[in-house]
Order: structure tokens, then C-alpha cells, then sequence
């Protein structure tokens, strides 16, 4: 299981939210790549950078930090957060993201999404499923739409689509343990590979998430407030059998 690291932007920083409330806000550090380069310093090879700005603004905003970040470490990024055109996508792909997160753009307009697909290929554009009580989210979590989260998988599982983000809102930022019950279902009913996001809280969360066949799994706020530190995830990396 590979172990993602997020980084969250707004206004260039390192911050963190709780459920996706803007208004809770918390910053752990003004120099995102001091951030990542201590991930990379650790045997991480992924990262997840969310440019929250954009998310709300509606188009790419901090692609600047992903530039910076994408020159000066080795890590290979998926990025998300207000993707909403072929030149927003141009953007991130040309300030070196490895694979860019489309959410919102995949329920408003599919035929883009899907263009997206076709255009960069399934291994560069993963869908984001961010879900409240099982519907899916958009715009950063301010909207929910009438969408079920398994319709939404199954409908881009038939058209090629091959990664999925799923994220529990509820979970997110709250570190009180991910929605394993909610990941099971997922992959008892689709092929899409699953990477597990919001809740991480304990190591102890990693080796159960892996032995139920999550792909990935993202780890953010965990990490910030010392619940998991980056020695234990280098272990994990190291030696995974170890803790299965």
C-alpha cells in the first residue's frame, strides 16, 4: 500500500481543516517544501497537494508551490483543487504533476472529465469521490450533490477510469479513524483501485487499511499533530510485511 502524505494550500501555506470547514483553518507551516522535503527525507516517494484556494475559486490558484515543490524534490504528486478546465490541467501537468484529482468537474461536466481520460490516459487523472453520508461533495465540500458514491464509481469504473480518492468528510481532520466500513464496501463492489482518505489518526490504522486491499492511503493531519511520525510510516515503507 503506498503511503501519501497531503499537503493542503491556501495562500501558499501548509494548512490543515476539519471536515472541510474553511473556517477552521490551521497552519503548521509557511514553506510547503520545507514540508515535502522532509517526506522525501523519509523514504516517501508520493504526495498529495490540494490547492484549497482553487477548490473555492473555482480554477488552479497555488500551482506556483506545486512548481517549486515538483523542481526541488523527487516526489511524484498528484494534484487537485479547482481543476475545472483543459487549461487548468495544462497548468498542473506543465508544473509537474505526476497525475492530477478531478471531483467536482467529474459530477458537473463528465464529458470533460472523461476527455481527460481519453486525452492523458486512466494512469494520470484519478477521480475523486468525496462523499457525505455516501452522496457525493463538490466545490471544496461546500456543495453535496444527489449523486450515490457507488452509481458515481460504478459509471466511471465502466468508461476506463482506474484510481479513485474516496474521502469521508466526516472523518476528514477529525483524526477518529478512517470509514473502514465504507472502504470495504467499496472494494467488495468495485475494480477501481481505492486510496483511503480522512481520519487517519494511529499507525495502527495502516497495516488494517493494507490488509483490506486500499491501494494508498493519505495521511494528513495525523502527521502534523505528531499522532504518526514519519519514522514509523519510513519503517512501513521499509518492511510492510512487518506490520501485516
Amino acid at each position: 500500500m503506498r503511503i501519501i502524505p497531503a499537503i493542503d494550500i491556501i495562500d501558499g501555506k501548509c494548512v490543515r481543516l476539519s471536515k472541510g470547514d474553511y473556517n477552521t483553518q490551521k497552519t503548521y507551516n509557511e514553506h510547503p517544501l520545507e514540508v515535502a522535503k522532509a517526506f522525501e527525507s523519509h523514504g516517501i516517494e508520493y504526495l498529495h497537494l490540494v490547492d484549497l484556494d482553487g477548490a473555492k475559486s473555482k480554477h488552479i490558484v497555488n500551482h506556483k508551490v506545486l512548481e517549486t515543490i515538483a523542481t526541488k524534490t523527487s516526489l511524484k504528486i498528484d494534484f487537485g483543487g479547482g481543476l475545472k478546465s483543459d487549461e487548468d490541467l495544462k497548468i498542473a501537468f506543465n508544473s509537474g504533476a505526476s497525475q492530477i484529482t478531478g471531483g467536482s468537474i467529474a459530477v458537473k461536466e463528465p464529458d470533460t472529465f472523461t476527455s481527460w481520460i481519453t486525452a492523458f490516459g486512466a494512469d494520470k487523472i484519478i477521480l475523486g469521490a468525496d462523499v457525505k453520508g455516501e452522496y457525493i461533495a463538490t466545490d471544496g465540500w461546500l456543495e453535496t450533490s444527489d449523486k450515490s458514491l457507488f452509481d458515481f464509481l460504478a459509471y466511471y469504473e465502466a468508461i476506463g477510469v482506474t484510481s479513485t480518492i474516496c474521502t469521508d468528510i466526516s472523518k476528514d481532520g477529525m483524526l477518529a479513524g478512517p470509514s473502514f466500513d465504507l472502504y470495504e464496501k467499496i472494494i467488495a463492489q468495485s475494480k477501481i483501485q481505492l486510496i483511503a482518505s480522512g481520519g487517519i489518526s494511529t499507525f495502527a490504522e495502516l497495516p488494517k487499511l493494507a490488509d483490506m486491499g486500499c491501494e494508498g492511503t493519505i495521511i494528513g493531519k495525523a502527521i502534523y499533530e505528531n499522532r504518526i511520525s514519519l519514522k514509523e510510516l519510513e519503517d512501513f515503507i521499509l518492511n510492510p510485511s512487518k506490520f501485516s
